[in-house]
C-alpha cells in the first residue's frame, strides 16, 4: 500500500499522462480498489480489544483506556432498575440483569411495577431450600441450566442468584430461596447451580455477601460476627462459588457486619473477596444498599444498584464524578471498578465492533418455559419432598382400595410461584395440589375438598373470604365444621396445608414471628384426625414449624413439600401414589419448639437497638443442636422413603503421604425393600481431642445413590485436608490440626450406622489467600 500511495503521488507530481495499456488499465484498477473505503477498514489495524485471541486482562485494559472520564462513570451505577448503561462508540452495550434465584422475574418498571408484557411468562422453579433437600448436584446443574436458557432468551446478561446465605434462624423470611443450615451441603449446590447457569452464556450474581439470615431491620442491621465464625459459617458457599464455579458477579447484602456496611465493607469486598479469594469479577450492591459515596469508592464495591432515580444523582454519578475532577478521589479507583466491569461483559461476549453492530434481538418464537423446562421443574420437586413419617407403610397410597378421597386445606388450591418478593415468577400456569390429585386420580376415585381454613393475609392478617371481605371467627368456625364433616365421609384425607409467601411468613421483607402454623391448623388438624385416622398430611413451606402432638402423634404420614414450583401439584401426586419414591433430605433442622433455636435461646435474635450479637458463634443449625444434646422434632439429614437401606463394611483407604489424605470413605450400601429407590449417604467428622473448640461433628461429604430392590453397591467419598480444617484467626489460614478423627456415616445427623478411627498425622496449614499465579489465570 505505501509503495503504490508513493508511486501514485509520484505520478501527479509530474502530471503524466501516460499511454492507456491493458497493463496499465489493470494497475489503475489496483490502485483506485486500494483506496475504497471497504479496503482501508481491513487495512485498519483492529483495536486490541476487539482481539478475541487477546487475555481478557490486556481487551479490558485497552478498552478501559479509550474511555472518557463521564463514560467510566456511566458504566458504574445503574441507568434503570436493572441496567447500566452502554458505550455504542466503543461497542458496549447495557449491561441487563433480572431477578432472580427461582427463574426470570417478569418484565416491571423502576418502580417494580409489572408492565403486563405477555412474552415473559417463565417457569417457576422450586423453592431452593427444596432443591438443597434434594441433595442431588446434579438436579442443582439441571436448576441453574433452566434458568440460564430462560434468561438468554429473554437477553438478560446478569441473573441474580443464587442466595446462599445460611439459615441462623427459622423465623428468617427469605429461608425459602436459600439452601439451608449448612456450609457444606450449600456450596456443593451452589457450585452446580452455577455451573449450569452460567454455562448458557450469562452471568450467574451469587447473593447476598454475607450474612443476610434476618429480614428484620435488614437495610440497617448491625451484626456482630466474630472472624472464626465468619470464615466457617457463613463465607465457604461464596468462596466456593469464586474458586470452583467461576462466579462472575457477587452482590452484597444490606446489613451492617462489625459496624461497616456489607456495601461498604472493605473486610469482606477487599480483603477477603477479592485479595483472599482473589475474585476477578464485579461486586454490585443490592438495591438501595449503598449509603456513602466515600465508603463505596474506597472499600470495593463496583456498581452501584438500586438507588432512586434519578440515576446521575446516584452515590457513583455526579458526587463520584465531582470528587474526581476536583481529586478528591483518585481515578485509579474508578478504573478499578470499570475495569471489572468490562472483564465481566467481555467473559460473556457482550463487547462488539462498533463499525460492525450487532442486528436487534430477534422476538422470542418459541414459549420461553417450555415442556422440557417444565418436566426439570418437576423432576426436581419430587426429588425435594421429605417423607417425615410413614408408620406402618401408609403411604404410597393405592387407588383401587380407596373409592373417596378428601382433600381439605387452603394451600391444596393456593398458588406460591407469583409472590415472595424478588423471587417471584409469573408462570405460564401452575399446577395446584388438588389439581395435582385430580389430574392423577381421573375418575379412578371421588375427591371431594373442603378448604379448611382461610390462609392469612400478609403479616399475618386475618385472611379473606372468597367475596374479598375479612374472614370472622365465625366464618372459619364453620370451615372447619365443613372440612370435619368432610373427613368423615372419606376413605382417606390428604390435608395439604403449611405456610405462604406472603408477607410476615416466607417473604421478602419480613420474618415470622414464630414457626407455628398459622390460622389455627394446629386446632384444624386435630379435629380432622380425630374424624379420620386415615390422614396424611403435606405441609408446603419455607422450613421449619412446630407440629402439635395431638395430631402429629396419630398422623400415619407427614410429608414435607416445600414450594414445589411450577408442576408441584403433579410432583406430589406421584409421590403420594407411588410413582415416585420420595428421597429428598432436611437440609435444615426441624425443632421441637421455636426456644430450642440457638439464636433464640440466647437472645440473640432480632437484636437490641440496631444490633444484634451472634452469640451461638460456630453453632448452627444441627451443630448446635448435637452439640448441646438437644432433641430436635427431625434431624438436619433425615428423611425417609418407601424402601429401606442397609450400611456395612465401612473401610478408611489412606491415599496421601504422611498425612494420609486424601482419605477415601469407602461402604456398602443396599437397598433391602422392594421399590428402587435412592438414599443419601452423609458423612461427618468428628474431631475427638481438639486443641480448639469444634462442633461435635461438621457434614463434610455426601452422596446420592440410586438402587433397585436387592442392589448392593459399593460408595467412595473423599476427604480432602479441608474436611478437617478449622479457621485460625491468628495466622489467617486453615489449619488440619493432626490427632484422631472419627468419621461418620449417617442417614442424617443423628443416625449413624458407621463409624471408623483416622489418625491425622500432622497438623497442615493451608493460607486463605490464593496464590498469584491462581489469580492470573482467572
Amino acid at each position: 500500500m505505501n509503495n503504490q500511495s508513493h508511486h501514485c503521488h509520484r505520478i501527479r507530481e509530474k502530471n503524466l499522462k501516460p499511454a492507456i495499456t491493458p497493463h496499465r488499465i489493470w494497475l489503475l484498477s489496483a490502485l483506485l480498489f486500494s483506496f475504497t473505503p471497504w479496503n482501508m477498514t481491513l487495512a485498519r489495524e483492529t483495536a486490541l480489544y476487539l482481539d478475541d485471541k487477546q487475555p481478557v486482562a490486556a481487551r479490558a485494559n485497552d478498552l478501559l483506556a479509550r474511555l472518557t472520564l463521564e463514560e467510566k462513570i456511566s458504566l458504574v451505577h445503574a441507568n434503570s432498575n436493572f441496567s447500566t448503561a452502554g458505550v455504542p462508540r466503543l461497542g458496549i452495550p447495557e449491561l441487563i440483569m433480572d431477578d432472580g434465584p427461582l427463574g426470570v422475574r417478569e418484565e416491571v418498571d423502576d418502580h417494580f411495577h409489572a408492565l403486563g408484557h405477555v412474552d415473559d411468562f417463565a417457569t417457576g422453579m422450586p423453592g431452593a431450600l427444596g432443591l438443597a433437600a434434594t441433595w442431588d448436584t446434579n438436579l442443582a446443574r439441571a436448576f441453574g441450566t433452566v434458568i440460564g436458557q430462560e434468561a438468554v432468551q429473554r437477553g438478560k446478561d446478569i441473573m441474580l442468584g443464587p442466595a446462599v446465605n445460611i439459615q441462623r434462624t427459622p423465623l428468617c423470611g427469605r429461608n425459602f430461596e436459600y439452601m439451608g443450615e449448612d456450609p457444606f451441603l450449600t456450596s456443593r449446590m451452589a457450585v452446580n447451580y452455577i455451573e449450569g447457569e452460567q454455562a448458557q452464556g450469562v452471568s450467574s450474581c451469587i447473593k447476598h455477601f454475607a450474612a443476610n439470615n434476618q429480614e428484620f431491620e435488614r437495610g440497617s442491621i448491625n451484626e456482630i460476627i466474630d472472624e472464626r465464625t465468619l470464615r466457617e459459617i457463613y463465607l465457604p458457599a461464596f468462596r466456593a462459588a469464586v474458586e470452583e464455579a467461576g462466579v462472575l458477579c457477587v452482590m452484597s447484602a444490606y446489613n451492617q457486619i462489625n459496624g461497616q456496611y456489607c456495601s461498604e465493607n472493605a473486610h469482606l469486598l477487599k480483603d477477603i473477596l477479592k485479595d483472599d479469594w482473589g475474585f476477578p469479577g464485579l461486586v454490585m450492591s443490592d438495591w438501595g444498599a449503598v449509603h456513602h459515596t466515600d465508603l463505596t469508592v474506597f472499600n470495593g464495591l463496583d456498581i452501584e444498584m438500586g438507588t432512586k432515580a434519578p440515576y446521575e444523582n446516584n452515590y457513583l454519578a455526579a458526587p463520584f464524578l465531582e470528587g474526581l475532577q476536583n481529586g478528591k478521589y483518585p481515578v485509579a479507583a474508578l478504573d478499578e471498578m470499570v475495569r471489572r466491569h468490562l472483564y465481566v461483559m467481555f467473559k460473556l461476549n457482550l463487547i462488539y465492533d462498533p463499525s460492525n453492530p450487532p442486528a436487534a434481538r430477534p422476538e422470542p418464537t418459541t414459549p420461553l418455559s417450555t415442556k422440557a423446562h417444565q418436566a426439570t421443574a418437576q423432576q426436581i420437586a419430587e426429588a425435594a419432598f421429605v417423607l417425615l413419617k410413614n408408620n406402618n407403610n401408609f403411604l404410597p397410597l393405592d387407588i383401587a382400595h380407596i373409592p373417596t378421597i378428601a382433600v381439605i386445606g387452603g394451600n391444596a388450591t393456593a398458588q406460591f410461584c407469583h409472590s415472595g418478593g424478588s423471587a417471584n415468577i409469573k408462570v405460564p400456569f401452575e399446577v395446584t395440589a388438588l389439581a395435582g390429585i385430580s389430574n392423577y386420580i381421573g375418575d379412578k376415585a371421588k375427591i371431594v375438598y373442603a378448604e379448611g381454613y382461610y390462609p392469612p393475609g400478609n403479616r399475618g392478617q386475618p385472611g379473606h373470604k372468597p367475596d374479598g371481605n375479612v374472614a370472622t371467627a365465625a366464618d372459619s368456625s364453620q370451615l372447619v365444621d365443613q372440612a370435619v364433616a368432610v373427613a368423615k365421609s372419606a376413605d382417606v384425607v390428604i390435608y395439604v396445608g403449611g405456610l405462604n409467601r406472603r408477607g410476615g411468613f416466607d417473604c421478602e421483607g419480613s420474618d415470622r414471628k414464630d414457626i407455628e402454623l398459622p390460622a389455627g391448623q394446629d386446632r384444624l388438624l386435630k379435629q380432622i384426625v380425630r374424624a379420620n385416622p386415615r390422614t396424611v398430611v403435606v405441609l408446603i413451606g419455607g422450613g421449619a414449624v412446630e407440629m402439635d402432638k395431638s395430631w402429629l402423634s396419630p398422623v400415619p404420614a407427614l410429608l414435607y413439600a416445600w414450594y414445589p414450583g411450577i408442576e408441584g401439584g403433579n410432583a406430589l401426586a406421584r409421590v403420594l401414589f407411588g410413582d415416585v419414591n420420595p428421597s429428598g433430605k432436611l437440609p435444615c433442622t426441624f425443632p421441637k419448639r421455636l426456644a430450642d433455636t440457638p439464636a433464640t435461646a440466647l437472645d440473640a435474635y432480632p437484636g437490641e437497638k440496631g444490633t444484634v450479637v451472634y452469640r451461638e458463634g460456630l453453632l448452627v443449625g444441627y451443630r448446635w443442636y448435637d452439640t448441646k444434646d438437644i432433641e430436635p422434632l427431625f434431624p438436619f439429614g433425615y428423611g425417609l422413603s418407601y424402601t429401606h437401606f442397609a450400611y456395612t463394611n465401612l473401610n478408611l483407604v489412606q491415599n496421601g503421604g504422611a498425612t494420609g489424605l486424601p482419605l477415601a470413605v469407602e461402604f456398602e450400601l443396599a437397598n433391602t425393600g422392594n421399590r428402587a429407590g435412592a438414599e443419601v449417604a452423609e458423612i461427618y467428622v468428628q474431631p475427638v481431642h481438639p486443641g480448639v473448640f469444634r462442633p461435635v461433628k461438621e457434614l463434610k461429604g455426601f452422596a446420592k445413590v440410586f438402587l433397585q430392590p436387592g442392589e448392593r453397591q459399593k460408595v467412595s467419598v473423599t476427604l480432602g485436608e479441608n474436611a478437617f480444617a478449622y479457621y485460625d484467626v491468628g495466622t489467617r489460614s486453615w489449619v488440619a490440626e493432626k490427632g484422631e478423627y472419627k468419621i461418620l456415616v449417617g442417614r442424617s445427623s443423628r443416625d449413624i450406622p458407621l463409624t471408623g478411627d483416622f489418625q491425622l498425622a500432622q497438623t497442615i496449614y493451608q493460607p486463605e489467600r490464593v496464590s498469584q499465579v491462581a489469580q492470573s489465570a482467572r
